[in-house]
């Protein structure tokens, strides 16, 4: 998303963009304290940033009828979910508050998303929730699905599933607010308008990941919807965090509000 940013290509006048590489429990950790003026952040987190932080217009990834995979050893089924001790890539995640809307009756570790599919491999924990590039090879390294979140969300409520987005702090104003949005719409745009030299850049971060294999990834979770959100992508936003309010999970109602 931000290639054209970190690389210098768009004119952003006196504005100067520091790139920070963090996983997403530690940014939204950071968020709960306001670190970043800017920061990607799961739509679950938001909830208790959104008197400091509005969403961005753009920067989400979006899954439309795909999402975070529950994978096990054993062939479980959607219902056994209750039983299974399942590794998690944090509280504050969306995909745990996703699996936390279609069951809250489970045990739960908390693991790095990228040691995950080795806790369940191991026998640490019975199941796993993947959010990274383990989507795509989990059933190569003998794991079965138990559950896509995706798809059961779009099945339930016919809309994607959004995971996270860009927030920005509300004390910068509004002048300054839409101005960084209208940067970062440019990288977004820029990015996707030359997809293999951005992809090549993300390569640095991508963990030995092979291209085809990157590439697949990028285009799941960087995509249209990251451009624009659309009623839909929004109107996802709003019903996970409605449905989290109502079934207990988040302490309160949250109304969804984007920077103009």
């Amino acid at each position: 998303m931000f290639y054209a940013l970190a690389t210098n290509k768009l004119d952003t006048g006196e504005l100067r963009f520091e790139h920070v590489l963090e996983d997403i429990q530690t940014l939204n950790e950071k968020a709960m304290r306001g670190v970043y003026d800017v920061t990607a952040i799961s739509f679950h987190a938001y909830a208790y940033i959104a008197d400091r932080y509005a969403l961005l217009p753009h920067g989400a990834s979006i899954g439309d009828n795909y999402g975070p995979i529950v994978v096990a050893r054993e062939k479980f089924a959607p219902d056994d979910i209750p039983s299974l001790k399942i590794a998690v890539p944090g509280t504050l995640t969306s995909a745990f508050l996703t699996l936390r809307i279609f069951n809250s009756q489970f045990a739960y570790e908390v693991v790095p998303f990228d040691k995950i599919i080795e806790a369940v491999q191991a026998g640490r924990c019975d199941a796993g929730l993947l959010i990274h590039e383990g989507q795509l090879f989990y059933e190569q390294l003998g794991l079965h699905k138990v559950l896509d979140l995706g798809e059961w969300w779009h099945a339930r409520t016919g809309l994607p599933l959004p995971m996270g987005g860009n927030a920005i702090r509300r004390d910068l104003g509004a002048e300054m607010m839409s101005r960084v949005s209208h940067h970062l719409h440019a990288s977004i745009r820029y990015s996707l308008d030359h997809r293999q030299d951005a992809l090549q850049y993300a390569m640095q971060f991508a963990r030995d990941m092979e291209p085809e294999l990157a590439d697949r990834f990028v285009g799941m979770w960087v995509n249209d919807l990251t451009l624009d959100y659309t009623e839909r992508g929004r109107e996802g936003v709003q019903r996970l965090l409605s449905e989290g309010f109502e079934r207990g999970i988040i302490p309160r109602r949250v109304e969804v509000e984007f920077v103009g």
